[in-house]
């Protein structure tokens, strides 16, 4: 009985994979905020220089995304999903549970998140606790948690800027957000462990402040970089590349002393530092047409190399052993497994 459940689970999954080609010509790429600029430039070269339709991207942050991809097989559910973090444990449970049984993971470079601001402003610098104060629900005060009593930057450090606390951030289906979290909330809650341990657990030290001082601002990051033009004391928070892309409107705030930069990011030195990723559904190359040539395309020197054209766009890249185990991985299709969260 067993085997005959299995064999007819597989054979509903090859039936469904079947009708992809015939249901969807383009390929259908949801997912990060951060990678969308990256992969929408491999998807209009590859529309402009093969036979197969242009890629359709959509911009849904990471954790939408995901969500989407983990639906099933089939041409309702997305081929890839970008990533600005590497996929959690229960995205990849879901995925499981949903029949999505083989999923390659695809490192394409670097990225560090920038603490942006008005290129007008003065140079601004923070430290990783003066993030966290600025943004954390509850803060340390005189031994004791609180509600996040700062208004002004100048409230955390006299050295800082005497103007109100304003920042534009990403929202929680966002890997940047994410990202944030560990790099920065959870870094500087490790200082104040006898406070924080008791709600750890709960993850309460990563709880935005919700008073105003920080704004949503969905995952389009172009519309971050707006407001940074029209409001000269708002602070962004967004993936280096937006940065690289509106050098003469915004600038990069230096962090622990290190300024955001293609050096910095991929030696690891700026401490707001991560990989970027994307996701391919190995059920479905091989039906939905151009699949593997564009995941080829975007693997290749010509995009990510050290010439490559998404260095030009802000990615920046692995090094040259890192890239050709990753061109590796997608030759052959390698699947993750539950080891792989452990």
């Amino acid at each position: 009985m067993k085997k005959t459940g299995k064999t007819m689970a597989v054979m509903a999954c090859v039936g469904l994979v079947a009708g992809l080609g015939q249901a969807r010509e383009q390929i259908r790429i949801v997912g990060s905020s951060t990678v969308y600029p990256f992969s929408s430039a491999v998807a209009e070269e590859f529309g402009a220089t093969t036979e197969f339709p242009t890629p359709v991207v959509e911009s849904t942050g990471s954790g939408g995304g995901h969500k989407l991809f983990s639906q099933g097989v089939g041409d309702n559910t997305p081929d890839i999903t970008n990533s600005s973090r590497k996929m959690k444990k229960s995205e990849f449970e879901a995925n499981v549970k949903n029949g999505v049984g083989s999923i390659t993971e695809v490192v394409i470079g670097y990225d560090g998140i920038a603490i942006a601001h008005n290129v007008d402003n003065d140079e601004l610098t923070l430290s990783i606790d003066d993030l966290f104060r600025a943004v954390a629900a509850l803060v340390p005060v005189d031994g004791e948690l609180v509600a996040n009593p700062y208004e002004k930057w100048s409230d955390i450090n006299p050295a800082l800027p005497d103007t109100a606390i304003l920042i534009y951030g990403p929202p929680t289906t966002s890997g940047t957000r994410d990202a944030f979290h560990e790099l920065v909330m959870h870094k500087a809650a490790k200082k104040y462990k006898e406070l924080y341990e008791p709600i750890a657990k709960k993850g309460e030290y990563q709880a935005i402040r919700d008073d105003g001082a920080y704004v949503d601002a969905g995952e389009n990051d172009n519309l971050i970089v707006q407001k940074l033009e029209k409001e000269s004391h708002a602070i962004g928070i967004f993936g280096y590349s937006f940065l690289e892309e509106n050098g003469d409107r915004i600038q990069g705030a230096v962090i622990e002393g290190v300024s955001p930069e293609p050096a910095t990011i991929s030696s690891g030195e700026y401490p707001i530092s991560r990989s970027l990723y994307f996701y391919v559904k190995n059920a479905h190359l091989g039906v939905i047409p151009g699949l593997k040539e564009y995941v080829d395309l975007f693997v290749s020197e010509q995009m990510i190399g050290d010439r490559g054209y998404l260095k030009r766009v802000g990615l920046v890249p692995l090094p040259a052993d890192q890239r050709a185990e990753v061109r590796k991985n997608v030759a052959e299709a390698k699947a993750l497994t539950a080891a792989d969260f452990e």
